[in-house]
């Protein structure tokens, strides 16, 4: 990936990363606090969102998928949590978001509608590119741009510069929102300026980024016409857009040297970053400073990208002196509870839902079976949803009681499908083997292999090339498997560390030797579908520790169960540096989930290392007696326990990003742990952690045990486990072994 350095219209203050150690404990204590004060009114909200998945047929930029669905999730968000007003919403998707269109849209939407003191959202998402900068902002010389839908490329491009006719100049951007009589401006941009094309399974929202391309005279003209009407010099214009951006905040999807990519969430394709602000702000509590809401959206940015084997960091910036990161999202103080869900119609006994507020990695759990509560402004239960289909974000259901569209849903039970399977990329490289592969792989339960861009998948075979040896290379990746080897990449064509073998072995063999990882594999989806940190009752938090010196490395609680119960108020907590969670290898930790219920609960603690095998390190104790995994009310659970220094807890090799699910259930989980007492006691062993042979089964019994504490039991004979809100949390933590 080529690597370079831009100014746009964002300048990263530095000051989020750097607090991207704040818990969620703290960051809702803090919000707490600022809720009181933060209250204004408005007299409008208004709102242009573009978004542009098909550029014009005459331009070879490289098509989009969630562009229009990033717009679809921003417009559902703004009505029903922020109360705009449909009609204040302007939407430029596609055909509609020409350079044209999307200025005369700023123009006449925003700026000749918005008075002091309203609020004004402009959202972009589609590709971002770089332009020469004549005034050199930056020492690379480049501004960067936004590229509308008929944004054209010179006749002579790649093989030398030119005019990038109709793209939008960051400088642009600025003078427009200078002119709004507001200060109440949010920008988000979706878009990056750090490569272009596609990545294994992922969309990269940018093109034409290592170029020297020039604006075309048009723009300049027109940001001469906005000078005039401000009435600034252009000596004006360079200071104050050197010294930051023009007006209250500016949010964008990756730093500066990263890709903003596009995720496929179970068919349904959108950026990354656009999906995990609005889902955040669903589940938002109640009004916080936008700096601490910040620090979560970016914590979810980076698990997003996690998952999908990329690198990709929130940025924000907020006006020089304007205190705006301590003001609201969006710059509105609003006070509705939060949701997984809102009803968009009802028709007689039948609704249909909009599920904004789901984790990207939960919603396979939110189909047939699953429930959502109907609930007023002040979060009471008012009826229910029961949910039998999904397409995309949008479900279908019997509503159970009064409801009309608008009204928020909150969780009760999550449904998880019996069948859930795992999704194999085939990688080009495969070439001639591909078709063996599919034939190879399909013939393993539970396991699909499809082409690469048709659909979400969790990992990718493929072979190793000299292309992609140089570009690891590039990357500075070390431990690059042999050139001619088959192995496991992450949907962005990052490494799974030993996946790769020798060179020259057959796909057949490799899918065989390979055939233990695919069930842990599928194991850790399976789990993965039961977190539930946003929406859990239970009142239960968990952190990670260093042994030695008990230094706080991450923390993690139950939010809703945690307020509900009165745990969050009045705590004083750490507040952590951005590299807390990077640990060496060799380094002694300790886990620590404390029981804040007036009940007993019973625990199981959970290790996905990076090469995504599972182990579980508590319970430990496999010739104690079934009552092994209870944490009584009001204690607290340490594992490794201080006092046993027969067993420790010691990052090891390979090195990469692994994570920690923490389950708590109201019910005891007898069947899981019979599953893994025979196991452990076959091979010998009495006490210590273990990763059993058939993953599957482990959680599948785990399962089981869940869905006993659900009203009802599974519900649905055997096709879904109805795992219950109040009767269960399911919690991650997420460090990175260097």
């Amino acid at each position: 990936m080529p690597q370079f350095k831009r100014r746009h219209f964002l300048q990263s203050t530095g000051s989020l990363l750097a607090a991207l150690g704040l818990s969620q404990l703290d960051i809702q204590h803090r919000g707490d606090n600022y809720a009181r004060v933060l209250a204004q009114s408005t007299r409008r909200k208004l709102a242009l969102l573009v978004g542009i998945n098909e550029y014009s047929s005459t331009n070879d930029f490289p098509s989009l998928r969630g562009c229009a669905n990033d717009v679809d999730l921003q417009k559902q968000l703004l009505i029903n949590k922020f109360g705009f007003h449909p009609q204040d919403i302007l939407t430029l998707t596609d055909a509609k978001a020409t350079r044209k269109g999307i200025l005369m849209g700023f123009e006449e939407h925003l700026i000749k509608q918005a008075k002091p003191g309203d609020v004004v959202v402009f959202h972009f998402s589609g590709h971002g590119s770089k332009v020469v900068d004549p005034d050199s902002d930056r020492p690379n010389g480049l501004n960067t741009s936004f590229v509308p839908f008929d944004a054209a490329l010179p006749p002579e491009f790649p093989s030398k510069g030119g005019v990038f006719n109709e793209t939008i100049m960051a400088h642009t951007l600025f003078l427009l929102v200078s002119a709004l009589q507001t200060e109440n401006v949010t920008a988000v941009l979706d878009c990056c300026y750090a490569g272009a094309g596609t990545r294994g399974n992922l969309v990269i929202r940018a093109t034409a980024t290592e170029y020297q391309l020039q604006a075309s005279s048009e723009e300049f003209e027109y940001q001469r016409q906005w000078l005039s009407r401000l009435n600034l010099s252009p000596q004006e214009f360079i200071k104050l857009r050197r010294a930051g951006i023009a007006e209250g905040v500016a949010i964008a999807a990756a730093k500066e040297d990263q890709l903003a990519t596009e995720l496929v969430v179970d068919e349904f394709h959108t950026g990354a970053f656009t999906y995990a602000l609005t889902q955040y702000l669903w589940q938002q509590t109640r009004s916080e400073p936008l700096g601490t809401a910040m620090v979560n959206v970016a914590r979810s940015v980076k698990q997003l990208a996690y998952e999908n084997g990329n690198r990709q960091d929130l940025q924000f910036e907020t006006k020089p002196n304007s205190n705006n990161d301590k003001r609201p999202t969006y710059l509105i103080d609003q006070q509705t509870p939060p949701s997984e869900a809102v009803i968009l119609g009802v028709d007689g006994d039948r609704a249909q839902v909009w599920l904004g507020g789901v984790n990207a990695e939960s919603l396979k759990a939110f189909e047939k079976g699953a429930v959502l509560n109907v609930v007023d402004p002040k979060g009471k239960q008012r009826g229910q949803v029961e949910l039998e289909s999904r397409s995309g974000l949008k479900g279908q259901g019997k509503l159970l009681g009064n409801a009309q569209q608008g009204t928020l849903l909150q969780e009760e039970i999550r449904g998880i499908p019996s069948d859930v399977s795992l999704t194999i990329g085939l990688d080009p490289s495969l070439e001639k083997d591909t078709q063996a592969a599919k034939q190879a792989l399909q013939a393993i339960r539970r396991i699909e292999a499809v082409p690469l861009l048709q659909k979400e998948v969790q990992y990718i075979l493929g072979r190793m090339t000299n292309a992609y040896i140089q570009d690891f290379q590039r990357q500075k990746v070390a431990n690059i498997p042999p050139v001619g080897s088959v192995g496991l990449f992450t949907p962005s064509l990052e490494v799974i560390p030993d996946s790769f073998k020798t060179p020259g072995e057959s796909v057949t063999d490799a899918i065989s030797r390979l055939q233990s990882k695919f069930k842990s594999l599928l194991a850790a989806r399976i789990v993965k579908l039961t977190l539930n940190t946003d929406s859990s009752r239970l009142n239960v938090t968990a952190s990670m520790r260093r042994q030695e010196g008990q230094k706080l490395i991450a923390s993690t609680l139950a939010v809703r169960g945690s307020i509900s119960k009165g745990s969050v108020a009045h705590q004083p907590l750490p507040q952590l540096p951005s590299d807390a969670s990077k640990l060496p290898l060799g380094t002694q930790v300790q886990f620590q989930v404390a029981n804040n219920e007036n009940r007993d609960l019973y625990v199981s603690i959970l290790v996905i290392d990076p090469t995504g095998e599972m182990s579980v390190i508590f319970p430990n104790e496999w010739t104690a007696t079934d009552d092994v995994t209870r944490v009584k009310a009001g204690q607290t659970l340490l594992v490794p326990d201080p006092n046993d220094s027969n067993f420790t807890l010691v990052t090891q090799a390979p090195q990469g990003v692994a994570e920690v699910l923490i389950i708590s259930s109201a019910s005891p989980l007898k069947k899981a742990l019979q599953v893994l007492r025979n196991f452990a006691l076959r091979g010998g062993n009495s006490k210590g952690a273990i990763s059993p042979n058939e993953p599957t089964e482990v959680i599948g019994n785990l399962l089981d045990d869940l869905a006993a504490g659900t009203r009802g039991g599974s519900g649905l004979n055997e096709e879904v486990k109805r795992i219950d809100t109040r009767q269960m949390a399911a919690m991650s933590i997420t460090f990175e072994v260097v």
